[in-house]
């Protein structure tokens, strides 16, 4: 992704807290799913395993110097600045597109911190991954969880990072679309198996409009490079549900997946992709959902 020297997003803070308001965290990101696994099948606190495999050998990334504090001498890491370059995307893609629908879209802030935040929809740590609050529409994230996207789950390359942002800034889309409300509503309603069918929905589309952001990436801004896209469907992949609780539990449940599998991930956010029409994204009413 051709980022550098291009408008940073003024949206962000950081650290910060909130305090209690509505809404559930959305997201999650692969630790998040990860940690989820571990604790309901193992019964293990993840944030001690999570914390060991962070003490582990890593790899360097080509693209981006992934230090969450900045360089020597003060200076913001270009971790940062590409995260703020993302976002700022983000907002001038989905400012068009709400224009279009004859509606207003309103940016969601992000706020970067290190171990723990906070929020609006309770206490958060960094083994949560990103994720975003309704409760008070922003995206939080720990810079440190890239080195996890990359050296643990192999999802290697810029692009795979910008997918997870995007994803996550799909999540406030939603919450701007009263996608939201609707699933806290469900939640008093349904079992546990019965929403977590609906958390799978609620997921993919938010892969889909992950996909439909990179779709204005390539034809309205012409910023992607090649095998952009391939390095945001392997992230794809290697956060699926069932990849991960066969790693994690030794078997697959498809009754507890609340992100969906590899292939259903992949397969909306390529359908995002490939057709940038918002209105092909009602994961809700498909009959398949790959």
């Amino acid at each position: 992704m051709q980022w550098m020297g291009r408008r940073e997003s003024g949206n962000t803070e950081e650290g910060g807290s909130g305090g209690g308001g509505r809404g559930i965290a959305f997201g999650g990101g692969i630790i998040g799913i990860i940690a989820a696994a571990i604790y309901f099948f193992t019964g293990v606190d993840p944030s001690q395993i999570l914390n060991q495999n962070q003490q582990g050998g890593s790899n360097q990334t080509e693209q981006i110097d992934t230090r969450p504090g900045g360089s020597s001498g003060g200076e913001e890491s270009p971790q940062k600045k590409f995260a703020k370059v993302v976002l700022a995307d983000t907002e001038d893609v989905w400012g068009k597109l709400f224009s279009d629908m004859g509606k207003s879209y309103s940016n969601p802030k992000m706020v970067f911190f290190q171990q723990g935040i906070t929020t609006a929809c309770g206490n958060a740590s960094s083994a949560s991954g990103p994720f975003y609050c309704p409760g008070d529409q922003k995206v939080y994230i720990d810079l440190s969880f890239f080195d996890e996207l990359q050296n643990k789950f192999q999802a290697a390359g810029d692009f795979a990072q910008a997918y997870v942002i995007a994803h996550e800034v799909g999540h406030h889309v939603q919450d701007l679309l009263g996608v939201t409300a609707k699933m806290d509503q469900a939640r008093q309603q349904l079992s546990q198996e019965e929403y977590n069918k609906l958390s799978v929905k609620l997921e993919l589309q938010a892969d889909f409009y992950a996909g439909v952001w990179a779709y204005y990436e390539k034809n309205l801004k012409n910023v992607l490079d090649p095998g952009d896209i391939e390095e945001a469907l392997n992230a794809a992949h290697q956060i699926g549900d069932d990849r991960l609780q066969k790693e994690y539990q030794g078997e697959v449940t498809p009754d507890t997946f609340t992100h969906g599998s590899s292939a259903q991930r992949m397969y909306w956010f390529k359908k995002g992709y490939e057709t940038g029409d918002v209105k092909q994204g009602n994961t809700f009413a498909a009959a398949d959902l790959e």
